[in-house]
């Protein structure tokens, strides 16, 4: 899984642009004010292309001792490569059908193994040699409008060019991203053109709904009038944790063997996620507060912990399984300082009481930073953006990995806690047009949770073209 699901995100180059105010579901990227409606054409059709390429690389560094997920303390260098083709018709009134084929190639540094914060949102815990496929989104979106003052859509990855009403209900089902509906942010979003690390794509602590590339079938209900939109979404679970779902079977090839379905009534994630819009002297901002519900066999880390002692690091955690719940919550900001400058924080707490399932094993995270626009030195659609991320997970957890156990990233076969710390800083450059290509910074204190270890430098770059 990927953040990123995140990864096959529709975010575009010009990332610090302020929020704007009512917009779709899925692709959010679509929506602008700017325009005299009477100049927008209702779009019957379109489809769009995308394809970037990042490598990322780490020098040696210190470690007292390592275990099955830990980073390789010699180094290492990673590629990635992604390339998708979407495509999207119009059915009837205020209906849209849209298909996204994507390829990926490439592995995440360790595999995506012994950092919470993993510094490539483009990397997918499936990482192949061969070129993969997936139909990774399959959706249709009906718009109910409810009359009154209207806005224009843009043509963009994910929707059709045309007029809607800005007070609308919004229905999107099908496959898809949860990430692409909820927990957006203008600033940190995509990993594909903004910061690339997981952790500012989307925050860790939400342990979001998504197969093993980033995806999950479902259904999402958006409520949005002109200062604020309600969202809601149900969204199918993988059976096996951090694995692929049944869908996959049938969408991705080559074929794969698949966990399979999980029980509809007792596996489910549920999302919720209010959104407040506002100005400060003309400057937009947005606050959205998000909480989460899900439901799957999740082994308790209490129970896991006292067989990992009695046991020995490796033994079977099955006694310990069983069907539980897993809630948390999430503030996530962003604010327009001045034009062409935005400034962003997630902070994010789950109850950390069960394992990480699809994302990643974090149970509180904070993030803060800032993005700036090339305006001021003649550059408008460079980037340059600045941030830092504070991951951290509860006292249980902490003794299951002490025992020596594994999650979905960590896992060093023994702890000495600390907060994972990284900062973020990048560059991307236009080269022409929608071809952008970004160098990138992150430097990683305590990976994993673990002071014995680190810290990490890693360096990247990365190429992206989009039409």
């Amino acid at each position: 899984m990927t953040m990123l699901a995140t990864a096959a995100d529709s975010s575009k180059p010009t990332v610090a642009e302020p929020p704007t105010g009512s917009r779709p579901g899925v692709s959010e990227q679509g929506a602008t004010n700017n325009l005299p409606l009477e100049e927008v054409k209702e779009q019957i059709w379109n489809w769009h292309v995308q394809n970037t390429e990042a490598v990322q690389g780490f020098p040696a560094f210190p470690a007292k001792y390592s275990g099955p997920n830990s980073l390789p303390t010699g180094g290492e260098t990673r590629e990635t490569v992604s390339l998708d083709l979407m495509a999207g018709v119009r059915l009837w009134q205020g209906a849209e059908a849209h298909i996204d084929a994507l390829m990926w190639q490439g592995f995440g540094l360790n595999n995506t193994l012994g950092l919470e914060a993993v510094p490539n949102g483009e990397a997918y815990r499936l990482g192949t040699k061969d070129p993969n496929g997936m139909i990774a989104r399959l959706f249709i979106r009906q718009t109910i409008g409810f009359g009154g003052e209207q806005e224009e859509v843009a043509d963009d990855q994910l929707t059709l060019a045309g007029k809607q009403d800005v007070s609308r209900l919004t229905f999107t089902l099908g496959r898809m991203s949860t990430a692409d509906i909820f927990d957006r942010n203008t600033y940190a979003n995509s990993p594909r053109t903004q910061f690339m690390n997981w952790a500012l794509v989307n925050n860790e602590a939400w342990d979001y709904a998504a197969d093993a590339v980033g995806y999950s079938t479902g259904i999402a209900v958006e409520l949005n009038q002109p200062e604020w939109t309600l969202r809601y979404g149900l969204f199918q679970e993988p059976k096996i944790a951090n694995n692929l779902t049944g869908d996959d079977t049938i969408l991705k090839w080559p074929y794969d063997s698949a966990a399979g379905y999980a029980p509809v009534l007792s596996a489910w994630a549920m999302v919720t996620e209010l959104e407040r819009r506002y100005a400060i002297n003309t400057h937009p901002g947005v606050i959205r507060f998000l909480a989460f519900l899900n439901r799957a066999d999740m082994f308790s880390y209490a129970e896991a912990t006292a067989i990992l002692k009695a046991n020995g690091a490796g033994a079977d955690l099955t006694p310990a399984k069983a069907f539980r719940l897993k809630y948390g919550f999430e503030l996530n900001w962003e604010q327009e300082v001045v034009t062409n400058i935005g400034v962003f924080s997630r902070v994010g707490w789950n109850d950390g009481k069960e394992q990480g399932w699809m994302f990643t094993d974090v149970d509180y995270e904070g993030t803060l930073g800032i993005s700036v626009k090339g305006n001021f030195w003649n550059r408008p659609e460079d980037t340059f953006g600045l941030a830092g991320i504070m991951n951290g997970i509860t006292r249980v957890e902490q003794e299951f990995f002490a025992a020596g156990g594994t999650g979905i990233e960590g896992g060093d076969g023994n702890l000495s806690y600390a907060w994972e710390q990284t900062l973020e800083t990048y560059y991307s450059f236009q080269i022409w047009k929608e071809v952008h290509f970004t160098l990138d910074y992150q430097y990683i204190a305590n990976p994993a949770f673990n002071q014995d270890r680190g810290p990490v430098s890693v360096f990247g770059a990365r190429f992206h073209w989009e039409f």
